[in-house]
């Protein structure tokens, strides 16, 4: 096949059993490898990369990389419910640990009881924003892709915002102004996720932005933490979700509520450690996934 620029092929069904819990690796040959391939920069796992067709081989001892390319996603049948994790580096994962599967999608999967029907997708891309584009497309561009065409999906977490609210003045400070449209801003961009997943009879439940005070990266000062603490404030009082995970408050020094707890920051003051995910992780309670009545299970 040769897919076109931009596109998804999906492949002919496999049939293969697969159990809850099991970690799948696949393999496929490229007879000429694209000029540019797509990649997930942040896997968190190892991939090999080995020259020849190696497809059939039980193993591959070529260079080992922390990337995934071409391969968008499996697609299992029977996993019934489906919860998709959307946002940032932060439910990407980055700061988890390699080969682990210690990001907070990773702990709310294994906290699933069996069987539920219940299955999570990691739809975390670093860098993301929710109003403009970054390393990939912004929130509200690719939900189509990576929310609404996704099989069986009843619903979503969105973990989005802080690199909005860093990129505004990361170069130079702006005017008080420029902070005020923002927020309003990001607060429209939250409400029509949420207006596209009810269009599609998706619970949304939304995580609270998480402190980033000490980061290199944003710099972020005074003004911006009255950013982040308006927008967490509508966060969890304006009525605009069906529920909300409050990850700032999991993880926040409760001493200074700007900054990462010490034993859950990675050390650069932005991305959680390992520790910190799996206390958001099992933040989650699970009785929000429970089907109501006349939902489709």
């Amino acid at each position: 096949m040769t897919i076109p620029a931009g596109a998804d092929y999906w492949s002919d069904p496999i049939p293969t059993a697969v159990a809850a819990g099991t970690i799948l690796a696949v393999s496929f040959y490229l007879p000429d490898g694209p000029d540019r391939a797509t990649s997930h920069p942040g896997a968190h796992a190892t991939a090999y990369i080995a020259s020849g067709d190696r497809s059939a081989d039980n193993e591959l001892n070529g260079a080992a990389v922390e990337h995934w390319y071409n391969l968008a996603g499996i697609d299992v049948q029977g996993c019934g419910r489906v919860i998709v994790a959307f946002g940032d580096s932060i439910t990407d994962g980055h700061g988890s640990t390699t080969n682990a599967d210690n990001r907070w999608p990773d702990v709310l999967a294994k906290r699933l009881p069996a069987p539920s029907g219940l299955s999570v997708i990691n739809q975390g891309i670093g860098g993301n924003r929710i109003l403009l584009d970054g390393i990939g497309q912004n929130a509200l561009a690719r939900l189509d892709r990576d929310l609404l065409s996704q099989s069986g999906v009843r619903y979503l977490i969105v973990l989005e915002g802080i690199n909005d609210l860093g990129t505004l003045t990361r170069d130079h400070p702006v005017l008080q102004a420029e902070h005020d449209t923002l927020v309003v801003s990001l607060e429209n961009g939250f409400r029509q996720i949420v207006a596209r997943a009810h269009d599609h009879g998706i619970k949304v439940v939304a995580g609270t932005i998480l402190p980033d005070a000490g980061s290199d990266y944003y710099h972020p000062d005074a003004a911006n933490e009255a950013d982040r603490q308006t927008l967490n404030q509508w966060i969890r009082t304006s009525g605009a979700f069906d529920a909300v995970v409050d990850f700032d408050a999991a993880v926040r020094d409760p001493n200074h509520n700007d900054r990462l707890l010490p034993l859950y920051d990675s050390g650069d003051h932005l991305h959680p450690s390992a520790a910190g995910y799996i206390a958001m992780g099992d933040l989650i309670p699970l009785t929000l996934f429970q089907p109501t009545a006349g939902a489709s299970k």
